[in-house]
């Protein structure tokens, strides 16, 4: 039986341990943060691939060099996903459409700044360039707003331990629904909207994250939507992809992507998900 290291004991992990074992893949756990590790021996045991790059990359590295493995989604992969605006200029420029976006490189001047909310206009999202789960992520609707944000930045980013100081102007598009397909070895295998509780909505929340109090609806997409998830993962060449796209009446746009998404229920997902997914796993492994 192959057997495959995952770095998180969450909700992915749980999830994917038995339909993985009905396929002849063996998941097992391999704890690479909030511990000891001592450098002169393997911990982990023997694995034959590993699933998704830890998050933490310093501890990753660690991990990576004592499984000496293949992964589904390596370290290159985790990181091009998680620049936001990496990800953009890439899908951008491969005429595949993206919300218009600034990306800020802190500390940058008043006309800079300035600059950089006319050329997308009024309201303007703000978001850290790395950041996961919507974290830091908000909104302004006047230029005063927006350049105190940049100054609360200034005083965070002035923190000699942090290390992307970057963050985008990008439009909102407040009447947008909210989709994340899967793509798993360049094919569609399902996707969610992800939408606010009405109460929610009533107290002002507008933030679509799962981890926010939003709610995830398995749903089916249309070709051409299934056709742009595809296309985004094939542009970054990412194996296991999770794609957030926004959807008006006239457009849409690829807003972010996740190389470490959360497996949700197997309701979510088309038929023979799980088969796709053991086969990029064989795949990856050598097999």
């Amino acid at each position: 039986m192959l057997r495959l290291a995952v770095a998180t004991n969450s909700e992915t992990y749980e999830r994917m341990e038995s339909p993985l074992a009905d396929r002849e893949i063996e998941v097992g756990h391999v704890a690479t943060s909030e511990r000891a590790i001592p450098l002169t021996e393997n911990p982990y045991g023997d694995y034959d691939a590993g699933f998704v790059y830890p998050s933490r990359l310093m501890e990753g590295a660690v991990a990576d060099a004592m499984l000496s493995v293949p992964w589904v989604n390596g370290r290159e992969a985790v990181l091009r996903s998680r620049n936001k605006a990496d990800v953009l200029t890439r899908l951008g420029r491969a005429d595949v459409p993206v919300p218009e976006s600034v990306l800020v490189s802190n500390p940058a001047d008043e006309s800079a700044l300035v600059a950089a909310f006319e050329r997308v206009g009024p309201p303007v999202v703000v978001k850290p360039n790395s950041t996961t789960r919507g974290v830091g992520v908000t909104t302004a609707t006047d230029l005063d707003s927006f350049l105190g944000i940049a100054d609360y930045l200034d005083l965070v980013h002035d923190y000699r331990a942090t290390g992307d100081r970057s963050f985008l102007v990008q439009e909102y598009l407040p009447d947008a629904t909210d989709y994340r397909a899967m793509v798993v070895d360049g094919e569609y295998v399902g996707a969610v909207e992800r939408r606010l509780p009405a109460a929610a909505r009533e107290r002002g929340r507008w933030k679509h994250n799962v981890h926010r109090g939003a709610v995830a609806e398995g749903v089916s997409l249309p070709a051409d939507l299934r056709g742009l998830a595809e296309r985004t993962a094939a542009v970054l060449d990412i194996d296991y992809l999770g794609v957030d796209l926004l959807v008006t009446d006239d457009r849409a746009v690829v807003n972010e992507t996740n190389a470490r998404p959360t497996i949700d229920s197997a309701t979510k997902y088309a038929e023979g998900f799980w088969d796709t997914l053991a086969e990029l796993v064989r795949k990856t492994a050598g097999e």
